[in-house]
């Protein structure tokens, strides 16, 4: 051993089982790695003295290694850097190779210990990205519900939902149609060990049906109505099963126009932290009036300045929404500026979150569908966006507001659900919108009372004291799939690395969400 380098410990790895190394990694080849220092995450807004000292010296020596220093992150304690093959076994003794196994194919791995400069012996605690062995099997991220959909507890984890149940926080869910079954909500969450949260459910301009007035429908409308229900009882599963001490409100009020308007005029009273609404049609579509569009978004932006912050579906239909003209279209209210778009994501055979997109793009009587994005033709770019460089894909399309925000889960394997008492996986966008409903709760009941109850839209566009859009640190980016055509139009929005127009910023990390919020 170099008397310039000393043992990382905890750094040795045995050869991935079942792989043959085949040749020694291409000198020249470009990594990418994230070292990790010692002492604790910094939860103050004051960084330590000594944690700023430890970073500047860790710069200058794997700038002196010949690596380039790419990002500082001094709350966690973490630093990236890059470089070329040649330059990471020099200052990692890590002698990469190109290995190849079975359930794999070829990777870029190592063997054994790392050895760091010496002058950062204590300091360093670990360095990551060397290895690129898989970690998580299919198995790990199929779920364990019913037929691998994803359960409460896998969505926790796998979003990195912060600790806690939501105490003392309000969640609004809008609903259009359909009906509550409290025996549905008691069996999920008698499946998953949960305690069962407070519902409210608030007949606005709208009563849910009875038993009795349901038994008077024709099986047509009884059916519409069950396949409602269903909706229903999945916007409230999903947010009972990730904030089991809120206050659920679930409004039911008509789906014409006046609905909507009581809908938003109950959501400013009640000024819950963050309300659920999975229901939109094209805001250009020809049934919308100009000035229900113009009221509704006033209201919304009346809940913002109370700092609600209203979660919108993209919609599951593509560049498309809903409509076959072979233009793009987005939904509204999902292209107000005053609401958090919500778009969707699945799980791919490999075990990859990549952007959701089931042929032929948009929801048919045998399955399909995609992320909801693109840019409005009602609401120009606001102040917020200024910086996104995403263009309508009409040709006469004007410089408007673009959406999804972020996304979440919305595709295969789908949510661990129950409805009517049976097993009843379900999606989509109007799967992804409350689980975010529900970060934001989480999130604000462990915010201190001078940060809770703020419009959550804005703070992702705006850099941090790096510069850095919160957007970009507190989501992980979908930078893969396939784009959100939904045939027509056969072209959809790009998935590209960094803020695109069908999963926006990306997937939540909850804890870095609250830590960019504290």
């Amino acid at each position: 051993m170099s008397k310039q380098h000393v043992v990382l410990a905890g750094s040795a790895r045995p050869a991935k089982a079942g792989a043959t190394r085949l040749r020694d990694a291409a000198p020249q080849d470009q990594v990418r790695v994230t070292l990790t220092l010692r002492g604790p995450v910094v939860t103050g807004d004051r960084i330590p003295v000594e944690r700023s000292q430890d970073a500047e010296k860790t710069k200058a020596v794997l700038e002196r290694c010949g690596l380039t220093v790419d990002e500082v992150r001094l709350e966690p304690g973490s630093i990236v850097a890059s470089g070329p093959v040649s330059a990471m076994n020099a200052a990692f003794a890590a002698n990469l190779g190109i290995y190849e196994s079975p359930d794999q194919g070829e990777f870029r791995g190592r063997e054994g210990e790392l050895r760091i400069p010496a002058e950062l012996d204590g300091i360093v605690t670990g360095v990551f990205g060397l290895d690129q062995r898989r970690m998580a099997q299919r198995s790990a991220v199929k779920g364990s519900g019913f037929h691998g959909s994803f359960t409460p507890d896998d969505l926790a984890k796998m979003y990195n939902f912060p600790a806690g149940q939501a105490e003392g926080q309000r969640i609004g869910i809008a609903e259009f149609e359909g009906f509550f079954t409290a025996d549905d909500l008691q069996s999920f969450c008698d499946r998953h060990g949960l305690q069962v949260p407070q519902v409210e459910v608030v007949p606005l301009n709208l009563e849910p049906l009875s038993a009795q007035e349901f038994q008077q429908l024709s099986p047509q409308q009884q059916q519409d109505e069950i396949d409602a229900a269903g909706e229903v009882m999945m916007d409230v599963q999903i947010v009972a099963g990730l904030c089991q001490a809120a206050q659920i409100s679930v409004y039911f009020a008509t789906f014409d126009q006046q609905g909507w308007i009581e809908m938003i005029d109950r959501v400013v009273a009640d000024r819950p932290v963050a309300v659920s609404i999975s229901w939109s049609r094209a805001e250009d579509n020809p049934g919308w009036s100009g000035n229900a569009i113009d009221e509704i978004s006033k209201r919304l932006e009346g809940a913002t300045k109370k700092g609600v912050t209203v979660c919108v579906s993209s919609g599951d239909d593509g560049a498309g929404h809903q409509s076959a003209d072979g233009r793009a279209h987005v939904g509204f209210p999902s292209a107000s500026p005053y609401v958090l778009s919500v778009g969707g994501t699945m799980i791919d055979a490999s075990g990859q979150e990549v952007a959701w997109w089931e042929a032929p793009g948009r929801r048919t009587d045998h399955g399909g569908g995609s992320s909801g994005g693109g840019v409005s033709v009602h609401f120009a770019r606001p102040d917020y966006q200024q910086h996104i460089k995403v263009d309508s894909l009409n040709p006469d399309g004007i410089r408007g507001r673009v959406v999804p925000d972020v996304a979440a889960l919305a595709g295969r394997p789908l949510y661990d659900l129950t409805f009517l008492g049976e097993l009843r996986p379900n999606g989509g966008t109007s799967a992804s919108t409350p689980l975010w409903a529900s970060l934001i709760a989480r999130i604000n009941a462990l915010l201190p009372p001078e940060k809770q109850q703020r419009f959550l839209t804005p703070l992702l566009y705006q850099g941090g004291a790096n510069g850095t859009p919160l957007g970009r640190a507190a989501c992980r980016d979908i930078a893969a799939g396939h784009d959100n055509a939904s045939n027509p139009p056969a072209v959809g929005y790009p998935v590209q690395e960094g803020y695109d127009a069908v999963t926006g910023w990306g997937v939540p990390d909850g804890v870095a969400l609250l830590k960019g919020l504290h």
